[in-house]
């Protein structure tokens, strides 16, 4: 099997945009971390995020189990159909990683892989906020993303170490083949299959967030964005 391909890295530190007193309110303050930029590399990889990159919501966004966002290179195609004319540069979903070789549907839970001498795990689906929504001024953006299952996943790190574009991600682990991210996703929206729930509410490679919001939904409480 063929090891997908990190095609770019992308970082970006927190960044205020909009102006005081705007009558439309797309154009009022507002801060993110969601603009990032290309760089050659190689790039150190942390405990928490990368070189140079960082979040402005840290309650929702970064810390050890959302060090790295990865988003597929092989959805850009359709998008830059769909969201014509825009321009997306890799980057453009606010990820660090652009990935050839792998979507949602292939990755799963828990998955670890080898990047030169960087190791890292799948810990979660991401669920795009309304920030890339306002980032491109596209109101349904978000919903469109995360209905299309589009939406990208999470890393944490487990070992640190140097990451540059056009190195392969070498799978070293697959503990969970059946907790691809798309079917996590599907879980989650759903909300109404229980049995699913329960299990996922029990995978220990799942972040902490994810778990207590499967246990909602398996013992009918309903669910909250995690």
């Amino acid at each position: 099997m063929k090891s997908p391909i990190l095609l770019s890295i992308q970082v970006g530190l927190p960044k205020k945009c909009g102006v005081a007193g705007a009558a439309d309110p797309t154009d009022r303050p507002w801060t993110s971390g969601i603009f990032k930029e290309p760089v050659p590399g190689p790039v150190w990889l942390g405990q928490h995020n990368l070189a140079g990159d960082g979040q402005a919501d840290l309650e929702n966004h970064g810390g050890s189990h959302k060090a790295v966002l990865g988003y597929s290179a092989d959805h850009y195609p359709s998008w830059l159909q769909e969201l014509a004319p825009l321009t997306l540069p890799y980057g453009a979903f606010g990820e660090n990683f652009t990935i050839a070789g792998q979507t949602e549907a292939t990755v799963c839970l828990g998955d670890t892989y080898a990047v030169a001498e960087a190791e890292i795990q799948v810990s979660q689906p991401r669920l795009p906020c309304w920030k890339l929504a306002r980032k491109w001024r596209i109101k349904d953006l978000a919903a469109l993303v995360l209905a299309s299952n589009r939406g990208g996943w999470y890393y944490r790190v487990l070992h640190k170490g140097h990451v540059a574009p056009g190195l392969a991600l070498n799978l070293l682990d697959r503990p969970f083949p059946q907790w691809s991210i798309a079917r996590v996703l599907e879980i989650y929206s759903q909300g109404t299959n229980r049995e699913a729930a329960a299990e996922l509410a029990h995978c220990p490679l799942l972040t902490p967030g994810w778990r207590q919001n499967f246990q909602k939904i398996a013992t009918g409480q309903g669910k909250r964005q995690p």
